[in-house]
């Protein structure tokens, strides 16, 4: 079963790196002389240059309706930054494109995820269920999930992103889980 997400998910590329681009910068000031001042941002960043101007401006003005981003007037300049429910979606953003990398000869060492997470949290839980088997893992047993690869930055990742504490969610990792061919035929290793 597919995890539900809180927001609705941006069709718009120009939308996904908006708040991509605020995400990393956290927010920025721009000189607000020229009623242009969106177009001139656009052009000063090079992934940018490719959508018309418009359509950024107008991609802006739709998240800030949303309230997901702010634009205030501070003297001269415009200051952008996200909002909580920007942050919210910029965060939904980032772990979906979640990936574990294959290398390209496996080290021989298991990695386990063990989790207990409280019915409290049962939309937690079944997000966090849901995007480890979209991340590749394999049920080992009840909240107890298994992948081969080295995946450390991504658990600690969504661990931070659903708010779960080191009680309710550790990464085990291990050389010996006793016979492990059913795995290695499961991954193809």
């Amino acid at each position: 079963m597919k995890y539900k997400y809180y927001f609705k998910k941006p069709k718009s590329e120009i939308v996904k790196d908006i708040l991509n681009w605020l995400a990393m910068a956290g927010a920025i000031s721009i000189a607000a002389t020229s009623p242009y001042f969106l177009i001139n941002l656009i052009r000063s960043i090079p992934r940018w240059g490719s959508y018309k101007g418009r359509n950024v401006s107008n991609a802006f003005r739709r998240l800030q309706k949303q309230g997901c981003l702010k634009m205030e007037k501070r003297g001269h300049e415009i200051h952008i930054s996200l909002t909580e429910k920007g942050k919210k979606l910029a965060g939904w953003l980032q772990i979906d494109a979640l990936k574990i990398k294959k290398p390209k000869k496996w080290d021989r060492e298991w990695r386990i995820v063990v989790f207990d997470i409280s019915q409290l949290k049962r939309v937690y839980r079944d997000a966090f269920r849901g995007k480890l088997k979209e991340l590749g893992f394999h049920l080992l047993q009840k909240s107890v999930w298994i992948h081969p690869f080295n995946c450390r930055d991504e658990i600690e990742l969504l661990r931070t992103f659903f708010g779960l504490s080191e009680k309710e969610m550790r990464l085990i990792s291990t050389r010996n889980i006793g016979s492990d061919d059913y795995l290695r035929e499961v991954f193809k290793i």
